[in-house]
């Protein structure tokens, strides 16, 4: 029924809200085929294209006959696109231009297989533009200007094609585009003059040249706004889940043995989180519950019109210096270390709760969460708030160790799970994490890393592991799951094409055979890379902390063996998946395991902010009906027993090291609830254990 409804609401976009230009079928575009693909147009004009697996983003590109197009006068595109296959596929948009230009507008939708979905995408890509280019450094979302890019923005007024396409798995595929509209709402943007655009944050951490609804303008309306919400709060103290126990499982639901622990198991047909107690539980839960939203100042002190000075005896505490790179942008740089950096979230706490800012926000938290109808305390959450017990929580370490020298990946190298101090430290984080919550029932259980780069196939770690030298740990397993197999080197050459003169020459060879003819070992080698890893982890949590689930490492992208191992040796499957619906599920033939939803997230760009996030909405109304829409198909979903929302709060406008300056949050940077998203939150809670349990109780 779900899907039914999803369906219908994409085949017919929102042509009522604002007027709608057709840019495909049209005699004003072309559709050619990208590399190893072949493109099909069918007599409706639907542009069928089938995808090999060779290139790297197979798929299609609309090419506009004029060679460029201004689209400055649009604010959005829906592209209504179709699964042609047996899986479940991720198509996506990107918009370029000639010009080399960061912020491209794109889009993603994940697809069930042969169903219809909308890839939605901001033209416009905020409610503001400067009227001439200005520099600005470490925010992946600016404002624009006229006639040019600022800070690197992407000019929309200079658009010549979309591309629309697959990322490489390995696979041959296909999908097809069906409509490309472009949509006017009317609401235009606001043109700013760049000369006095500095400095354009406010004292709080705000946007200083617009107002919206929420907006803190002086510290007067700190206060209020903290008066409502402690009104609100004593109307809603009782949580909005029916039946709610403790923990925030389904007491009124069906008693299931108590072990004390947090524990899985399958209840007519799904899968289920139960809580120390013997109730069901669906954790629905947020990530980051702490206090910090810190952003760079070094080389930008221009941009914020109130900066304390270093020893102000309240807000001088709240600066501190990082001395290594951020992971992307422009505090990448080595010469932009070290720098300072100030936390707009925390003056606004102290300027909102006083003196015991520190102790009243964990508090505070848990009251929100409990008013929310939210039952977890997600990761990378603060230990002062898990420590209070009052809120299942899941905690999480991270993996240390040498790293795959021939691996890349967004996040960084692949640790090599062989090597000694890779499983070393794996036992002592274990243990280390164990000794603060092993016992503790509160505790649900533990990610261990995030969004690996697995390589987007089912080969690629083999072929990372090749790239290294001789004395990489897993090229050594290589060697010896290879002279298992083989025996001797040259039945080794004869499969694989190869001339290695003995053993050490595999070993200190860097080139990649053949994969025509050795893609059946090279999946086996990638397989036992990835085997290696889960089972590792999986051992050090077993022996440290017995009671506590393996939750997990958050895959965002990763190729079915991925999944197949995590299912092998995880208690849960945790997944990150950012897209308007979650239909992601394990492969067939895969262990029959649960999954969690560790981040997702909606945001818009109607409350001040540069950045919707990674999926974006319209405005805070559509942002909570998605939200709506996303938690109530995970409940749907036989599999999943949790969503976890990334953020507590908004990320800071300035950015954070990396640039993110996303409109995610729960609460603004000045510690207000979102009210649109609360009450979808609130929404769910009233009846998410009878929709999943399913029979109306």
């Amino acid at each position: 029924m779900k899907q039914s409804r999803f369906l219908l609401f994409v085949a017919m976009p929102c042509a009522a809200l604002a007027a709608e230009t057709v840019l495909w079928p049209s005699g004003n575009t072309v559709m050619r085929a990208q590399d190893d693909s072949s493109l099909n147009i069918a007599p409706n004009g639907a542009a069928v294209v089938k995808t090999g697996s060779r290139a790297s983003w197979p798929g299609m590109r609309m090419d506009f006959n004029e060679g460029e197009r201004d689209l400055s006068n649009f604010s959005r595109l829906e592209i209504l696109v179709s699964n042609t296959t047996d899986k479940v596929r991720t198509v996506n948009l990107s918009v370029k231009s000639r010009a080399l230009q960061g912020g491209s507008p794109g889009g993603s939708v994940e697809l069930l297989p042969h169903r219809t979905g909308v890839i939605r995408s901001n033209l416009r890509n905020m409610p503001w533009r400067l009227d001439a280019p200005l520099a600005l450094e470490g925010m992946n979302g600016v404002p624009s200007s006229s006639g040019g890019a600022t800070g690197g923005a992407f000019d929309i007024s200079k658009v010549n094609s979309f591309h629309i396409f697959y990322n490489r798995d390995g696979t041959e595929s296909g999908f097809a585009v069906l409509r490309v509209l472009a949509f006017d709402d009317g609401a235009g943007q606001k043109v700013l003059p760049a000369a006095t655009f500095m400095p354009f944050v406010d004292r709080f951490g705000q946007f200083k040249h617009d107002d919206w609804p929420g907006k803190i303008h002086s510290e007067a309306e700190l206060s209020e706004s903290l008066r409502r919400e402690d009104a609100w709060l004593a109307d809603h103290a009782e949580s909005p889940i029916p039946g709610a126990d403790r923990f925030g499982g389904w007491k009124d639901g069906p008693q299931l043995t108590a072990t004390g622990a947090f524990r899985t198991e399958k209840v007519r047909g799904k899968w289920w989180l139960v809580d120390p107690d013997g109730h069901l539980f669906f954790s629905h839960g947020v990530d980051c519950v702490h206090m910090g939203a810190d952003t760079g100042i070094t080389f930008r002190e221009k941009y914020f019109e109130w900066l304390p000075q270093r020893d102000d005896p309240v807000f001088g505490k709240i600066y501190w210096e990082q001395k290594w790179p951020a992971a992307h942008g422009f505090y990448k740089d080595s010469a932009h270390l070290p720098f300072t950096l100030f936390d707009y979230s925390k003056a606004n706490l102290i300027r909102k709760y006083g003196n015991e800012w520190r102790r009243i926000f964990p508090e505070r938290a848990h009251r929100r969460i409990h008013a929310w109808g939210l039952n977890t305390v997600a990761n990378w959450s603060a230990r002062e708030v898990m420590n209070l017990r009052k809120t299942p929580y899941t905690s999480t370490f991270g993996t240390s160790g040498p790293e795959i020298a021939g691996s890349k990946g967004w996040w960084g190298k692949f640790r090599d799970p062989f090597a000694k101090e890779f499983i070393d430290n794996a036992r002592k984080s274990a243990e280390k994490e164990a000794r603060q919550s092993g016992d503790d029932p509160w505790c649900i259980g533990y990610f261990v890393d995030n969004e690996l780069s697995w390589g987007g196939d089912n080969l690629e770690l083999a072929r990372a592991v090749l790239r290294s030298p001789a004395t990489q740990p897993a090229k050594l397993a290589f060697r010896e799951q290879l002279e298992r197999q083989y025996g001797n080197i040259a039945a080794l050459n004869a499969a694989w094409g190869t001339g290695y003169a003995d053993w050490d020459a595999f070993l200190s060879g860097v080139k990649v055979p053949d994969e025509k003819r050795c893609a059946k070992d090279m999946e086996k080698l990638h397989r036992s890379v990835v085997a290696q890893y889960f089972r590792t982890i999986r051992d050090a949590i077993r022996a440290a902390a017995p009671k506590k689930l393996y939750l997990g490492t958050r895959i965002a992208w990763g190729s079915s063996v991925v999944y197949e191992e995590s299912a092998r040796y995880c208690d849960v499957v945790s997944v990150n998946i950012y897209s308007h619906t979650p239909v992601r599920d394990l492969p067939p033939g895969s262990e029959d395991k649960p999954m969690i939803n560790g981040e997702f997230h909606f945001g818009a760009l109607d409350r001040g902010m540069f950045h919707t996030g990674l999926v974006p909405t319209h405005d805070q109304k559509e942002r909570a009906q998605w939200y709506r829409d996303y938690v109530n198909a995970c409940l749907d979903h036989p599999r999943f027993v949790g969503t976890h929302w990334f953020q507590w709060r908004d990320q800071a406008l300035t950015g954070r090291t990396d640039g993110e300056n996303y409109q995610i949050g729960f609460l603004t940077i000045c510690d207000v609830p979102y009210p649109e998203l609360v009450e979808a939150a609130r929404d769910i809670a009233a009846t998410m254990y009878r929709r999943r349990y399913g029979d109306g109780r």
